[in-house]
């Protein structure tokens, strides 16, 4: 795809570009550095499902205001900016109760930008849906050159400029929103489909709780991934490796999801990527000493994140009408992301001190296999 005037798509990529490479900075590394500050393991779940839980509420609330009066990318400015400025409040204190207080603030604003985001780069596509991947690739791409350079700094300077090196980030995620143009759709206040009898269709209730069930699996993944190969005994630049590792797989899915897509249908996609999430966690869980089969179970970040995304999104985009296309990213951000990502990263937290590793990641090995029961039994084409 080229940078054409009715498809911005340098502008579209840098932003998910930036975005992402946030993202390669917190969540492999928040985690460590929450340990190193000195809290437990419960106290890294429940921290880190705040950061999750926020989703549940504010993509819905931000998606509302970009439904009934349109400009997303004015949304997507005033909510990255606003994340920016909650997030410095790291730098007060490490304590729980101010570091709890600080990711509820940062998260509500941080949460709203990302599923509008997503609507507005569909509209830009307009006719070409499928191509969504070459856009998103370059998420993937901030994603990794943010892991890999940051495990190497933090190997020399320590985890304790996570925060600052996070802020930097958010001014480019800010910055670049600045340059993203609107996708220009007209509003309309005549709704042909009510929203609740979208959400009433058992094929959109299924995708949600499959979608649900998919991310809770990852809540330990997300929470503890990190701290299990530091515990194992691998050093930073392994780890941040390791996670670039996942998304370099998560590229290659992206670069091809327009033929896949076109093959295969996107409920076969998404029933396939549970099932390979489920054999993930079981290889991370019970064979993180053995770097082969360590590496298997990041390559199949292919399949849990890639074919997952890819599929899950263009269901979200077929089954929600135009009127309702940024409630419908922002339903799935919220009850994937949000919801399923907070219970994860909960009973992750739980069940790490009191199972041990290898059982909470059997333990998210059977959401996974939940979420494909699902999948199989309720969602249909």
């Amino acid at each position: 795809m080229s940078a054409t005037a009715a498809t911005p798509y340098w502008r579209l990529s840098g932003f998910y570009l930036c975005y992402f490479a946030s993202l390669g900075a917190l969540i492999p590394f928040w985690g460590l550095y929450l340990q190193d500050l000195g809290h437990d393991a419960a106290a890294i779940g429940e921290l880190m499902a705040l950061l999750l839980a926020t989703k549940i509420i504010a993509p819905n609330l931000w998606a509302w205001l970009a439904d009934r009066h349109g400009q997303r990318i004015r949304i997507v400015r005033v909510a990255s900016f606003a994340a920016m400025v909650c997030f410095t409040g790291v730098f007060v204190s490490g304590s729980y109760a101010w570091l709890a207080l600080v990711m509820v603030a940062f998260s509500f604003f941080w949460n709203a930008s990302l599923p509008q985001f997503e609507a507005l780069t569909l509209s830009h596509l307009a006719t070409d849906p499928h191509r969504y991947g070459l856009v998103r690739v370059w998420g993937s791409v901030g994603f990794i050159v943010s892991v890999l350079a940051l495990g190497v700094l933090f190997d020399q300077v320590g985890r304790g400029w996570l925060p600052w090196v996070v802020v930097v980030v958010f001014v480019l995620v800010w910055g670049v929103s600045l340059s993203v143009p609107d996708a220009g759709a007209p509003v309309t206040n005549a709704e042909r489909t009510p929203l609740l009898q979208v959400l009433a269709r058992p094929e959109v209730a299924a995708l949600f709780a499959a979608c649900l069930l998919m991310q809770a699996s990852h809540g330990p993944y997300y929470a503890f991934f990190s701290i299990h190969l530091d515990n194992a005994g691998y050093g930073q630049q392994l780890i941040g490796a390791l996670w670039a590792l996942g998304v370099v797989a998560e590229i290659g899915i992206f670069l091809g999801a327009a033929p896949l897509l076109r093959r295969f249908s996107p409920r076969t996609l998404l029933f396939v990527s549970l099932l390979l999430t489920a054999l993930r966690w079981l290889l991370v869980g019970g064979l993180v000493d053995q770097i082969g089969w360590l590496l298997v179970a990041q390559l199949l970040h292919a399949a849990s994140f890639g074919i997952y995304h890819a599929a899950a999104i263009q269901l979200v985009h077929r089954y929600f009408p135009a009127p309702h296309q940024g409630r419908g990213q922002a339903l799935y951000s919220s009850l994937s992301f949000g919801a399923g990502g907070a219970l994860g990263s909960l009973l992750g937290g739980y069940a790490w001190i009191s199972l041990g590793a290898p059982a909470t990641f059997v333990l998210a090995s059977a959401l996974a296999l939940a979420g494909a029961a699902v999948c199989w039994r309720w969602l249909r084409a």
